[in-house]
């Protein structure tokens, strides 16, 4: 109930949409954790491409049933993917973050699956308060949806510039820094437990601190995202329903791509320019200068294929050496 007082549909197709929408992800994530993931295990390669496949066919499917159904028809269908495709783009940073968490505790494998269930689970609730709050500041303060654009081109060129080969360190977390100051922290993971009794008395594990360490990244990167959503589309039912599919498959693909993720190295720089397209389309508004969607759909696509292409074709040693010479 709290998901659909979220968002108010402006048409009948939108509300039994996104009922369809709430029952697919709720029975699925049902299925997930009670049945085919109820014990802790590792996750296959095989399996992981066989999760990563069938969500980028529902998160498709259900982009053609907004074409179908959806009042704005083929425009709502190209702005949901456009979404989608940018959102899921990101996530491939957050991969490599999430990643450099679970090798820094040493993590199990086996208790990945565990760990990412409940950190995607606590991003569903978080961005649709993200996108809720948005939605309502932009309903009554239009121009905030300038500063979004000025952010964005920001953030594109600042992600650009960065290194991407920078180390983080979760210490550095302020969360993290009040959890282990005012909780009782167990340092055993208590057989993949986050909460546990401990002669009367609840701990918290590490795997805990963990999940506070992904949701919190989550929400770094949503300050991207989100943004980046709305310079897309200002439709709240079409930004969330393409969020969320993309954070869904997010698990999947993190067990695909973790041991080659360094290989796709440009794709930050393509990320970096989709941000700064989108933050510079918002803009042009200002001027009445309204960018198509197609064209906003063909700009990210085509940057997100040639950054992975050229990846392939040219590795990272090679346009590293050639940098130095």
């Amino acid at each position: 109930m709290l998901l659909f007082s979220l968002f108010r549909s402006d048409s009948q197709s939108e509300t039994i949409l996104f009922s369809v929408f709430v029952a697919v992800i709720i029975v699925f994530l049902l299925l997930d954790l009670g049945i085919f993931n109820k014990t802790a295990h590792k996750i296959t390669t095989k399996s992981a491409l066989y999760q990563s496949i069938f969500w980028v066919a529902i998160s498709t499917i259900f982009g053609f049933l907004i074409y179908l159904k959806d009042e704005g028809g083929a425009d709502a269908s190209l702005e949901y993917f456009s979404a989608y495709l940018t959102e899921y783009a990101l996530s491939v940073d957050n991969i490599f973050v999430i990643l450099l968490i679970l090798k820094y505790f040493a993590v199990k494998e086996e208790y990945y699956h565990k760990i990412l269930f409940w950190g995607i689970l606590g991003a569903v609730f978080f961005r649709g308060i993200f996108i809720f709050v948005g939605a309502l500041l932009i309903a009554k303060f239009h121009w905030i949806l300038y500063i979004f654009g000025v952010f964005l081109i920001y953030s594109g060129i600042k992600i650009y510039f960065e290194d991407g080969d920078e180390k983080i360190d979760p210490e550095k977390n302020p969360i993290l820094r009040i959890c282990r100051k005012y909780l009782p922290i167990s340092p055993d993971d208590m057989g993949g437990q986050f909460i546990v009794w401990v002669n009367g008395k609840i701990m918290f594990t590490t795997l805990f601190l963990i999940i506070v360490l992904i949701e919190t990244t989550d929400l770094i990167f949503a300050v991207d995202s989100i943004p980046a959503a709305f310079a897309i589309t200002q439709n709240e039912f079409l930004i969330y329903t393409s969020n969320i599919f993309a954070v869904m498959g997010l698990r999947a693909m993190f067990f695909l791509l973790a041991g080659v993720i360094d290989k796709f190295y440009l794709l930050q720089k393509g990320l970096s320019i989709i941000l700064f397209f989108i933050g510079a389309k918002m803009l042009l508004e200002i001027f009445d200068v309204n960018v198509h969607v197609g064209l906003s759909f063909t700009v990210i696509i085509l940057t997100l294929t040639l950054s992975i292409v050229f990846s392939i074709m040219i590795p990272k040693k090679i346009a590293k050496s050639n940098e130095i010479d």
